[in-house]
């Protein structure tokens, strides 16, 4: 399902293709957002300090807060969002049971650098889609310090535990395969999405190189936290 939409114009969303794609882009990033909080809050009660607690159940918060602007973007939109969010509830459900984390520190690097591979993905969409929607989401995908807390996390175990550096480094490569596959899976299932993409411009060439900006990305977080990529 081809859209006919100009990135940029508001109009666009008159274009039943291009409103369906940008409902289901909105969509996952809602669910997303969603099942970060409350993964994030879980996680939180798992962390060794009052400090580490605290600072988890706070970026819980702010992923809600995200959550909550996506919802209110549908809204505007006219939709119901946990319609929208609905087909998404299944493949979410499956990527989270193939990557449950064993301990809180899996569990936070899952956030930085799984949950990462998701955001850039969805910026990468974010260029097909009209300006007042892109800056919704941008403001959704904005990472609000969790980045640095994570990275200064894992390099404090990492001077207590050196032997972890190992395991963890084979934790965040599972992460990418599986992150990308989900992405991949996501944007080709959904016709919408996929006819976002095609009809913003993006052949095999350009999505072929969009992936390989996203493992690149990839490799960069995973040498912030001092492990290999």
């Amino acid at each position: 399902m081809e859209t006919n939409a100009t990135p940029g114009d508001a109009a666009a969303l008159d274009d039943p293709a291009y409103k369906a794609a940008v409902v289901d882009l909105l969509g996952v990033l809602a669910y997303g957002e969603l099942t970060a909080c409350i993964r994030m809050a879980t996680d939180s009660d798992l962390a060794p300090s009052l400090r580490i607690k605290a600072q988890m159940a706070g970026f819980a918060a702010t992923e809600y807060r995200q959550y909550e602007l996506l919802v209110a973007r549908l809204t505007e939109m006219g939709v119901d969002a946990e319609a929208a969010m609905q087909p998404f509830v299944a493949p979410f459900s499956a990527y989270h049971d193939r990557t449950r984390p064993k301990s809180w520190i899996e569990g936070l690097i899952k956030a930085y650098v799984g949950d990462g591979i998701a955001k850039d993905f969805y910026r990468e969409m974010g260029s097909f889609v009209d300006d007042e929607t892109r800056a919704v989401m941008d403001r959704a995908l904005d990472d609000e310090g969790t980045g640095d807390f994570v990275v200064g996390v894992v390099r404090d175990t990492l001077k207590t535990d050196p032997t972890a550096s190992g395991r963890l480094s084979l934790w965040g490569r599972r992460l990418l395969g599986e992150a990308l596959s989900q992405g991949q899976a996501v944007a080709v299932e959904r016709d919408s999405l996929a006819g976002l993409l095609v009809g913003g411009g993006a052949d095999l060439t350009a999505i072929g190189q969009m992936f390989t900006r996203l493992t690149d990305r990839h490799t960069q977080r995973m040498g912030r936290l001092g492990l290999s990529a």
